[in-house]
């Protein structure tokens, strides 16, 4: 006798072999879709505009635009995480919107990069990795307490504090990785 799975546990779909679309696919007309995908992209969208309108010049320190594509990647994805109501829906919602964003903000830095340095990170990757990195970071940080409020019903209130507290380590780690600028 074979064991095999309980099939009342497998979906039909599943065991003939064929993945049939859900019943009431996401929509696009309503705006928590809007604010979920508008907050995967905050950070993202912020890069392309500065990595297009004024790259930087240096690797260091972090400048302006660093800190705001980090707290732009956190906060939108808090902003994803507030949509939803479960407590593993709000957490895995803010990291996967957070790792998405840090994900297109480093592809961005590559395309963005005009030269290939041997040894040295063109300024654009460099600027986009230390925000990237902070961006995640707040976003992790942000997902607990996503989690931990997910119950309450005011989206604001689920928000706020993942917002603060994300934005809060976000700016954190982008002066760890990579300083600050010095008065002249």
């Amino acid at each position: 006798m074979t064991t095999e799975p309980d099939d009342d546990l497998v979906p039909v779909s599943v065991r003939l072999g064929e993945v049939v679309p859900p019943e009431d696919p996401e929509d696009w007309t309503r705006p928590l879709t809007w604010v979920a995908a508008l907050g995967m992209l905050a950070g993202p969208i912020t890069a392309f505009a500065w990595f297009v309108i004024a790259p930087p010049s240096e690797s260091h320190p972090a400048l302006p635009a660093t800190y705001l594509v980090a707290a732009l990647m956190t906060g939108g994805a808090a902003a994803t995480g507030a949509t939803q109501l479960g407590r593993a829906q709000a957490g895995t919602a803010t990291i996967g919107a957070g790792l998405f964003a840090a994900l297109v903000v480093i592809i961005l830095g590559v395309i963005a990069a005009d030269e290939r340095q041997v040894g040295v990170a063109s300024p654009t990757l460099a600027h986009a990795f230390g925000a990237a990195v902070a961006g995640v970071a707040g976003a992790g940080v942000a997902a607990l307490v996503a989690a931990a409020v997910a119950t309450l019903r005011s989206r604001l209130v689920r928000l706020l504090p993942a917002l603060i507290s994300g934005i809060i380590v976000s700016a954190m780690t982008v002066a760890a990785l990579m300083g600050t600028a010095q008065p002249v």
